[in-house]
């Protein structure tokens, strides 16, 4: 018999009605039986074809700075804390991130962001990104982003007036987790530099990573984090884990509670992007399609920061199989 608390809280985000006490519902949603998965995937499906139609954004990343980052945050094979034999180089040329981009636009790619490993970047380096990102604007219809670390609102309004319309900045895991994962700055830094792109006008993407030993209840509670700060898109990401890294012996999410994550993520988030991003291919298996029918309208394209990605082909025949629209195009 389908839950009826689902149907009843589904009933009132597709009415746009107040969902009062939302995380103990949340948390009462996430720790229902598996037998009641697909309910919750039914109704985080219905919730997203009430918000956002059939229609579906596609975003790639470039890894444009590799390497030598001095956080030790323990999924990260670009930290300095570990040994993974990632490929390390300073900040790509301008050039060199406008022909990627111009190659991801081509193969179909609605977003494009520029992503650098580091705590922060230098005004040298933040204006050598300006200048690409005001060159790719005027060859492509690309919308761009930008994940360039810790930044201060000043930064973020250089960002926006080269054509970034968005910043990115993951928070990677609940606060009350955090400090299993990274020790080497503070949450509220990583809360001020959310709040300081939006504060700039540039929308902003944040998200975490699922399975990385953190509980059903703090995975609500970043869902209610990210309610909370009104962010305006939300990438999903499970954990792959890298050799060398302290996260190397970690297991792999089942395809079903890493739906059930992307499911719990749109009930506490119903009018925001939810982006599928890195390890869904090792997360999901065989059930990659599956990830809008949990309730995501987004998927990230091509390949990862420092691990391959599937064919884009494939995933652009999968929307079309599917009968979704890849935005702007």
């Amino acid at each position: 018999m389908f839950n009826k608390k689902l149907i009843k809280i589904t009933q009132q985000i597709v009415k746009g009605e107040e969902c009062k006490n939302l995380y103990e519902k949340a948390w009462e949603i996430a720790t229902l039986d598996r037998e009641y998965t697909f309910d919750l995937l039914i109704c985080a499906n219905k919730i997203r074809e009430k918000f956002k139609n059939s229609r579906v954004f596609t975003c790639s990343i470039i890894n444009a700075k590799s390497g030598s980052c001095s956080q030790d945050c323990a999924f990260c094979a670009q930290s300095s804390f570990h040994k993974t034999g990632v490929k390390k180089y300073p900040l790509m040329k301008k050039d060199e991130m406008v022909d990627l981009a111009v190659k991801m636009h081509d193969a179909g790619a609605t977003r494009f962001s520029i992503v650098t490993s580091g705590l922060r970047l230098s005004d040298s380096e933040i204006e050598t990104i300006c200048l690409a990102a005001e060159k790719i604007k005027h060859l492509t219809d690309l919308s761009l982003c930008a994940s360039i670390g810790m930044i201060n609102e000043s930064d973020a309004k250089k960002l926006l007036e080269s054509g970034i319309s968005r910043y990115h900045h993951n928070l990677e895991t609940s606060e009350s987790f955090f400090a299993h994962i990274c020790t080497t700055h503070d949450y509220k830094e990583d809360i001020s530099a959310v709040q300081s792109a939006a504060a700039a006008g540039l929308k902003v993407c944040s998200g975490g990573i699922m399975g990385l030993g953190e509980s059903w209840k703090q995975r609500v509670e970043l869902a209610c984090t990210l309610r909370d700060l009104d962010v305006d898109s939300i990438p999903i990401n499970f954990l792959n884990p890298v050799a060398g890294t302290k996260m190397e012996g970690r297991p792999l999410l089942s395809p079903m509670d890493a739906l059930k994550c992307i499911a719990m993520f749109r009930l506490v988030n119903p009018k925001k992007d939810i982006t599928v991003c890195g390890g869904r291919e090792a997360a999901l298996k065989d059930f990659q399609s599956w990830l809008f029918f949990a309730g995501a309208n987004g998927l990230m394209a091509g390949n990862y920061l420092t691990t391959m990605g599937r064919d884009t082909k494939m995933d652009m025949a999968m929307l079309k199989d599917m009968g979704l629209y890849n935005e702007n195009r």
